[in-house]
């Protein structure tokens, strides 16, 4: 029998991987199961948000990549079909390349390979047959060479990963992040810093990293601290759970050496007085590795009580993750554990997909814009003379509580959910905890129909209220609906979990970058199950000004809405009273004397939860510091209310998605001729359509902010080149009136006229599907076959017929003249 030859010309580019790519590399001796992946995904795809509407942006995946053992990756291999150029690839390759940081990239289209190689910088490229891939031994070999590894190091490089069998692999940056740091300890170098944004999953790097040295026996007794129970008690749960009973948690002040992996509070370790430094109960030999969690908090000050425990076990190698390093003239991260081994920026995230992107409502009241005056003599609601100045932004609920304030944010935030979503989990950053009550108690008698249905709506989750901190679990876990809303101060600033969290409201007084990060951390995570893809920053005190600060590495994302004019504040006249400290400065390193007297002896559950509980003031040490006046009869109203997107440069942009589609079209498109061309060439309209949401056009938002249900075709003509708006129904009245289906049968006339019909109704993406035969009123005409083969003699007739049709739709008029 004879054989039939497959042009190569015409095989797709699956077909070139399978029948000549993955051949050539398995006969170099690379290993199907451990050392070949295929359509590994690197990103997840940035979310584009337009309105309240979010989508995330297409990715492609790298074909091939090559790697050494599990998760050490050594080349790229980017495919493309045989009718192109062999090379076709290279620079997708390279992209993907940089991203795991591997210096072999080969490019093939199935007749040989570009092989580009970062470790021959005489000769980058060149152009090797299919028998001539190299082999692992030659990769590794070369790899070794160029990352100057010796051949003492390679023990524990090599280390294996841990692998639960689900199939979870650290992503791209957490590779980095943990074969950087691996590399680093192989090197001997004793203290690094790994600085990754809020929610990219610093815990699970941490296990990896401790997983690897403690398997390779390089590290044998690890302590991993952090300030908060909630932070260890998740960690020894979820991420360190596979050390099993080579772990424990330290509780009540007792380090027990029978265990290798210590999980600890470093407040359980160490206290002002000799009796409380738990940490000297071993020797400074004992732990030879320590990963210091959020270490922008404790460890930064030289006179901190974590760099006490560090000083004490200076022989260890430590390991600082923070998302916000600190560095000020007084405290410094990069000053004790050095320039970062590694970093992935907020930004970075949310270009990539793996972070929530955001939108800043900024809301301006009179009084904090203008400032309030008591009048001469008055006295608060308590009785007290007021201090005769004028209060501004910065005393609000710190010096001075006005009532009425306090009602307008609540009435503000309660009308953003009533017109979003309700049920959006929302925390509300107040200056303190009586601020944080106020609040909560103004949102309950706002709501009192949710408050119905669960008194739970609204929590005030604080340092200091035992009811509160117990709902803290059910807030951020997303299968529990109650929580709602969160009232807080400093609690939750920092390691809460938040998967759901859409909306953050800030009427806290923040000037320090390091907080202003921690705060946004808190709404960054995604969660596509729960159609969390962004969150929104409704900001009272001025906050996001702080994204205008070089240091702030993530822009907000560009949100096209209409926003009305900037109120112009260079007019109005306020005197500025002495500042009081922002919150971050009053918390103090160490505990007050009476809470050591309190907990000593007690069970880590027991402790309060972190430093900034001590910053939480009760009502009691509000008096010791200042008087706080509290009035009400207080005219008050919101001046602006605008939605505002900052540039990679921090530079204010306002643009409406309508300014929008008119930029980027102009970038895709030279002319209205162009587009036309374009749109009436495709062979489906809908592949225009695709590519046009690629670049952020979104349909569903633009039709709300234009406010005329247009085809995509007419609302681009009407939006960006100013074609009078033609509707789907009026399009397909001009078909019907040139009677176009006269040279159809009777059935094939049907079937148009029906499409037709369903495209007035709702677009031409509905009438390109042929699964639209299958349903009424087509199915009452025959099944999907025999439509096609009765009514237009098969599917390439059909195919045609569609294409008319389209042709028809689309017939030049004097819209598009």
């Amino acid at each position: 029998m004879q054989t039939k030859t497959i042009k190569k010309s015409n095989l797709t580019e699956t077909d070139i991987i399978t029948k000549f790519i993955l051949p050539s590399i398995k006969n170099a001796g690379w290993d199907d199961m451990t050392q070949i992946r295929q359509e590994v995904k690197l990103r997840d795809g940035q979310v584009i948000v337009r309105g309240q509407i979010g989508m995330r942006k297409t990715v492609k995946s790298a074909d091939i990549v090559l790697y050494h053992k599990p998760n050490m990756p050594l080349a790229v291999i980017e495919a493309k079909a045989n009718k192109y150029d062999v090379g076709k690839g290279m620079q997708q390759g390279l992209d993907y390349a940089r991203l795991l940081e591997v210096p072999f990239i080969f490019a093939s289209n199935g007749d040989g390979y570009i092989f580009h190689d970062k470790t021959n910088p005489t000769q980058l490229e060149t152009e090797i047959s299919l028998d001539e891939f190299p082999t692992p031994t030659d990769l590794w070999n070369k790899y070794c060479i160029y990352r100057g590894f010796k051949k003492e190091q390679l023990p524990l490089i090599t280390q294996d990963y841990h692998d639960d069998g689900s199939g979870k692999s650290p992503r791209y940056y957490q590779l980095q992040a943990i074969n950087k740091t691996i590399e680093a300890v192989s090197r001997g170098q004793k203290r690094m810093l790994l600085v990754m944004a809020t929610g990219t999953g610093k815990t699970y790097t941490a296990f990896q990293i401790i997983w690897r040295l403690w398997k390779s026996r390089q590290k044998k007794r690890i302590l991993f601290l952090a300030d908060r129970n909630i932070l260890v008690d998740q960690t020894k749960t979820n991420d360190f759970q596979p050390f099993g009973e080579a772990l424990t948690k330290v509780t009540k002040r007792t380090v027990d050496p029978a265990y290798e992996i210590h999980l600890a509070l470093y407040q359980a370790l160490t206290g002002p007085e000799e009796y409380q430094k738990a940490f000297k109960q071993v020797d400074p030999d004992f732990f030879d590795l320590i990963i210091i969690d959020e270490c922008h908090r404790g460890s930064a000050a030289d006179d901190s009580a974590w760099r006490e425990i560090l000083e004490y076990f200076r022989g260890a190698t430590q390991v600082g993750l923070t998302a916000t390093p600190k560095e000020t003239e007084e405290v410094s991260n990069i000053d004790y554990f050095g320039e970062p081994v590694y970093t992935y920026s907020l930004k970075e995230g949310i270009e990539d997909g793996f972070l929530a992107p955001y939108k800043v409502v900024r809301v301006d009241i009179d009084v904090d814009l203008q400032g309030w005056r008591p009048t001469k003599g008055q006295m608060d609601k308590n009785g007290e003379l007021i201090e005769d100045r004028i209060y501004n932004q910065k005393d609000f609920d710190r010096t001075l509580v006005i009532d009425e304030r306090t009602q307008l944010v609540a009435e503000t935030v309660t009308s953003y959910l009533k017109c979003t979503d309700p049920m959006a989990k929302t925390i509300i950053f107040c200056n303190d905890i009586n601020h944080a009550e106020r609040m909560r108690r103004a949102l309950v008698n706002l709501n009192p129909g949710q408050i119905a249905k669960n008194e739970k709506y609204v929590m005030k989750i604080t340092g200091d209220d035992e009811i509160g901190k117990a709902q803290l679990d059910n807030f951020i876990n997303p299968k529990k609906a109650y929580p709602v809303i969160a009232t807080t101060s400093e609690l939750m600033t920092t390691g809460v979990d938040a998967q759901t969290c859409k909306l953050i409201v800030l009427d806290q007084n923040i000037q320090s970058m390091t907080k202003f990060k921690q705060i946004i951390g808190r709404g960054t995570r995604i969660n596509d199950k729960y159609n969390k893809l962004w969150f929104t920053i409704l900001d009272f005190k001025k906050a996001t000004e702080l994204f205008a600060d070089e240091t702030f590495d993530g822009e907000p994302v560009q949100i096209m809405e209409r926003t009305p004019e900037e109120i112009d504040e260079g007019k109005v006249d306020i005197e500025t009273p002495p500042e009081h400290p922002d919150d971050e400065n009053t918390i103090t390193e160490n505990p007050p004397s009476d809470y050591d007297a309190q907990t000593d002896g007690t069970t880590d559950d027991q402790l309060p939860i972190n430093n900034d509980d001590w910053g939480e003031i009760t009502d009691d040490d509000e008096e010791k510091r200042f008087i706080k006046f509290h009035v009400s009869g207080v005219t008050v109203k919101k001046m602006a209310e605008r939605v505002q997107y900052y540039d990679t440069d921090g530079k204010l942009v306002t643009e409406s998605f309508k300014d929008y589609t008119r930029k980027t079209m102009g970038s895709q498109f030279s002319s209205l001729d162009e587009f036309v061309k374009r749109w009436n060439t495709a062979d489906r309209k809908q592949t225009v359509i695709d590519e046009l949401e690629e670049v952020g056009i979104i349909w569903e938002a633009l039709t709300q902010e234009v406010g005329i249900d247009l085809d995509p075709f007419d609302m681009i003509c009407h939006v960006v080149y100013d074609q009078p708006a033609l509707t789907r129904k009026e399009r397909a009245n001009n078909v019907k009136k040139r009677n176009y289906f006269t040279k159809y049968s009777d059935t094939a006339q049907t079937v148009l006229d029906n499409l037709l019909n369903k495209y007035a109704d709702v677009g031409v993406q509905e009438i390109e599907s042929m699964q639209v035969l299958k349903v009424q009123p087509f199915n009452q005409i025959g099944s999907l076959s025999e439509i096609i083969k009765k009514g237009f003699g098969g599917k390439p007739q059909y195919e045609q017929a569609i294409s008319e049709l389209e042709a028809e739709i689309y017939q030049p008029t004097q819209q598009t003249a």
